[in-house]
């Protein structure tokens, strides 16, 4: 039995990965992602990441061996949880606060989610990542605001408004760019939230 063999596939795979230092691995991971907001996912190829990061091509296959599986360990490393630490004991503003979060790095995952709008619906590993890296933790941290909202007793627990608020927020974010040309950003979502967002759960 080869050494290889006994020590199993995900010491291997370790193994294959601890070559590359965590600054180069961040170093490939922006760089695929950044491609993939100014070109498109479909026009991103490894050849041109081992290019523009200065390595070789068979680097990024030994690492990731496919463009999805690479693009989906870049989509995880970059999971941000932007609402963190939002916590003004008012609900009203924690929605503001939040919105004027959203807004500041709309941009950026706008057109990264609409780069891999159809690649997503192809490779269930990458609709997984993305769901991962920028929804679900957003999702949570709002939740979690609108929670301490209903313990506060600002808003009922049974408000049928609250299970919709976190698809108000990322439904904003996702259409303005389709609609007006326009990225949603902090003013506008603050707006939103003021004119939709609160009058919705009855708050001021």
């Amino acid at each position: 039995m080869t050494s290889q063999a006994a020590d199993g596939p995900e010491t291997v795979a370790a193994s294959r990965r601890s070559k590359i230092t965590p600054e180069r691995e961040r170093e490939f991971f922006g760089a695929v992602l950044d491609q993939v907001r100014e070109c498109g996912y479909d026009s991103v190829t490894m050849e041109g990441i081992a290019a523009s990061t200065r390595c070789s091509k068979s680097t990024l296959y030994r690492q990731w061996r496919t463009k999805p599986q690479f693009v989906a360990a870049a989509l995880r490393a970059n999971r941000r949880v932007r609402f963190a630490g939002i916590d003004s004991g008012s609900l009203a503003e924690d929605l503001r606060l939040a919105a004027r979060a959203a807004g500041a790095w709309s941009t950026k995952d706008t057109k990264l989610v609409q780069a891999l709008g159809h690649a997503v619906t192809q490779d269930a590993e990458l609709a997984c990542a993305l769901r991962e890296a920028l929804v679900e933790p957003e999702v949570a941290a709002l939740e979690e605001i609108l929670r301490r909202g209903v313990e506060r007793g600002e808003v009922p627990a049974d408000h049928p408004a609250l299970a919709y608020i976190p698809a108000q927020m990322f439904g904003v974010l996702r259409a303005r760019p389709v609609l007006e040309g326009k990225d949603a950003d902090p003013d506008y979502l603050v707006s939103f939230v003021e004119a939709a967002v609160l009058p919705a759960l009855g708050l001021t």
